[in-house]
């Protein structure tokens, strides 16, 4: 009997999202030969955080075939990060840690970034079909199936081999079929927008800025810098104590941005080109980031905070872990996705979660702060906040809370301003 043709609605891998991971996946597939089909449900360019991305992103885009699209975007370089408390200021730079690889990255607009990955992917031979929205999943071992909806209200159906949902705040399989479970962190709220300012001529613009309220650690700043001077600048804390400082998100970010002092004198004349967004209960997981045909990356599984900027680092290191597992499992194999997958893959983000509980509790605080710290431990906290989570080499990988309290302890409370 011949062949028949492949229903148009037909693919090998859907892969629900067209943010970093979904575009990153979607790349290596098809340029593998696969049917590949992106839903994703807005229109590009779109807004979005995330901004600053970590040197261990640049690896994966680098295999995926994605760095010229990405240095065609001639985007602000970044070189590590700059923390500043009560005029207590200290840097990490990346060029400095265990860890052998990429050091530097970019600061990038999103709507722009994101844009060109998953255009680089549609030029591969990837389908792309924007405003689409996911209504319903059947997961299936040999047939998953999902039903879609356009933004004219048409339905229709996917057949596919395999699902990659890469849907980010969306979680479409984590709420379609009851993965959800409560978060390990708790719940916080992040104001945001971007702002047209020229910096002082001694900012470091290849550094993001982290702030600390000089009142409530718990309470801190990012002003992310642009090629093009724009930045994005953000506050993150306690949803109650950001609502007490003002009647609106507006409000609310310009008191919270000039009470810390180094923000307030960098954005003394500074306002928003954008409204102030604002996000709350950000922190997510999941009971099990794969199942039957399908397999969950990036923020669509678990998302922790932004403070670290893990998030896109994550789902690229997810996406890139992914790929090959999906290869295999459409070549009839039955790769160990627990053991291959959802374990290492939790490993790492386990020391991003654990460096993010330190920096709420003040102990990472007490370290980074810490005028005279060893320089192989500066060196290894670096490698971290690079991306480099995953490193087993690393002792701040392998036995991160312990090694935390431990300097914690060791560094005591945290150092007031310098006269």
């Amino acid at each position: 009997m011949a062949n028949l043709a492949p229903r148009a609605d037909a693919s090998d891998v859907v892969v629900i999202g067209a943010g970093p991971a979904g575009a990153l996946a979607a790349a290596r597939l098809a340029d593998s030969g696969h049917r590949v089909q992106v839903v994703e449900r807005t229109r590009f360019p779109r807004f979005s955080i995330g901004e600053s991305l970590l040197p261990q992103c640049m690896a994966p885009l680098e295999r995926a075939g994605l760095l010229d699209a990405v240095l065609a975007g001639d985007y602000q370089p970044k070189n590590g990060a700059a923390f500043t408390r009560r005029g207590v200021s200290t840097v990490i730079d990346f060029h400095d840690k265990t860890t052998p690889g990429w050091a530097t990255t970019f600061q990038v607009e999103r709507a722009d970034f994101d844009q060109r990955l998953i255009e680089a992917a549609r030029a591969r031979g990837a389908r792309v079909d924007f405003a689409t929205t996911v209504d319903a999943v059947e997961p299936d071992a040999r047939h998953p199936r999902l039903t879609v909806r356009d933004d004219t209200g048409h339905t229709r159906r996917l057949e596919t081999r395999f699902i990659l949902d890469a849907s980010g705040y969306g979680r479409v399989l984590a709420r379609r079929l009851g993965l959800a479970r409560d978060p390990r962190l708790e719940s916080r709220t992040a104001l945001f927008t971007h702002v047209d300012t020229g910096l002082d001529d001694d900012f470091d613009r290849e550094k993001i800025l982290i702030g600390v309220h000089p009142d409530d650690a718990q309470l801190w700043y990012w002003l992310i810098p642009f090629r093009d001077g724009r930045a994005s600048v953000g506050v993150v804390g306690d949803t109650a104590t950001l609502e007490a400082a003002g009647d609106d998100a507006e409000s609310r970010w310009r008191t919270l941005v000039d009470a810390e002092p180094r923000f307030a004198e960098l954005l003394a004349g500074a306002r928003p080109i954008r409204p102030v967004d604002a996000l709350a209960g950000y922190s997510a997981d999941v009971e099990r980031l794969h199942g039957p045909g399908f397999a969950l990356l990036g923020n669509a599984g678990e998302f922790l905070d932004p403070v670290f900027s893990s998030g896109v680092t994550i789902a690229l290191r997810s996406a890139d872990m992914a790929v090959p597992l999906v290869e295999r499992t459409l070549a009839g194999e039955s790769p160990d996705w627990a053991g291959e997958f959802e374990r290492p893959l939790r490993a790492g983000t386990a020391t991003f979660r654990a460096f993010v509980e330190a920096w709420y509790d003040g102990r990472l605080q007490r370290i980074i702060f810490h005028p005279d710290p060893p320089a192989e431990l500066r060196r290894r906290i670096s490698a971290v906040l690079a991306g480099y989570a995953w490193d087993r080499d690393n002792p701040l990988v392998t036995a991160s809370r312990r090694r935390l309290d431990l300097l914690a302890e060791l560094c005591g409370p945290l150092p007031e301003a310098r006269p």
